[in-house]
């Protein structure tokens, strides 16, 4: 601990620095105990999207997009902004949850390994999370506790936004056949709810997408999209410049949906 970092308004931010010889990994607790950065090693190439607006201070109940949109935040209680009815009353949850705007506690600290936590302010919720380094591979383990007296509902979603290139591919497990639309700029492949095949699409006649190829910036696309997590436990991005291939492992007995923003 003890770097810092410059970020628009936000000024000096204490940044906390995991290393070992594949891997530099940065988080930013007073940001949401956002991800920041995950560069390889020994080049230094960054597998996380950068900021789009500078770093700044957030406050309770701003939406994402007027965030910097960048790194690997946390979605908890909710990913959309939702009011639910609890024992205590009506509790209005924000756009992607309470704790990619708060400040993250550092508990532990050391060259390969941290532990953060962080309290809701929506629902009784304290959240924690441990990060450690093995070689090339950067595993997490996360924690909740109700700090209630009574039962909370909630749904979490990790929140990792990656940086890409045209022609890079989106893989995933043969088993994945379809994927739902949550939305899709200019209704590219129809209402929310529409089924498409993956990885090609064809939400009209004449019309085919591969929707496992990444395109170009300002190709206007702007699709979300989720499915019934593989059983398979895995999906991935291969990074065709870099000549790698970023997966992600979970549990697929727990984590029971996969979602992807193309």
């Amino acid at each position: 601990m003890g770097e810092t970092e410059r970020g628009g308004r936000a000024g000096v931010l204490e940044t906390v620095a995991l290393e070992n010889s594949f891997l530099r990994v940065n988080l930013l607790p007073s940001l949401g105990g956002k991800i920041a950065s995950i560069q390889l090693k020994p080049g230094g190439d960054e597998l996380l999207q950068q900021p789009l607006l500078p770093y700044a201070s957030r406050s309770q109940y701003m939406r994402f997009d007027a965030s910097d949109a960048s790194g690997w935040d946390e979605c908890l209680p909710s990913v959309a902004a939702c009011e639910m009815k609890t024992p205590s009353g009506i509790a209005r949850i924000p756009d992607h949850g309470d704790f990619w705007q708060v400040e993250w506690q550092v508990v532990s600290k050391g060259k390969q390994s941290a532990s953060l936590s962080a309290d809701g302010f929506s629902l009784p919720l304290r959240f924690g999370k441990a990060l450690q380094l093995e070689e090339d591979t950067l595993r997490i383990s996360y924690s909740l506790e109700n700090t209630g007296v009574r039962p909370v509902a909630y749904i979490w979603s990790t929140h990792p936004l990656f940086a890409v290139d045209a022609e890079d591919r989106i893989l995933l497990p043969d088993s994945v056949k379809e994927v739902t639309v949550e939305g899709s700029a200019g209704n590219r492949l129809g209402l929310a709810g529409t089924k498409q095949s993956w990885p090609r699409a064809t939400p009209n006649s004449g019309t085919s997408y591969d929707l496992s190829i990444v395109g170009k910036p300002d190709d206007g696309i702007g699709d979300k999209l989720f499915a019934a997590a593989p059983p398979e436990g895995w999906c991935a991005i291969e990074r065709r410049r870099l000549g790698c291939r970023v997966e992600f492992q979970f549990d697929p007995r727990i984590l029971t949906h996969l979602g992807l923003w193309i």
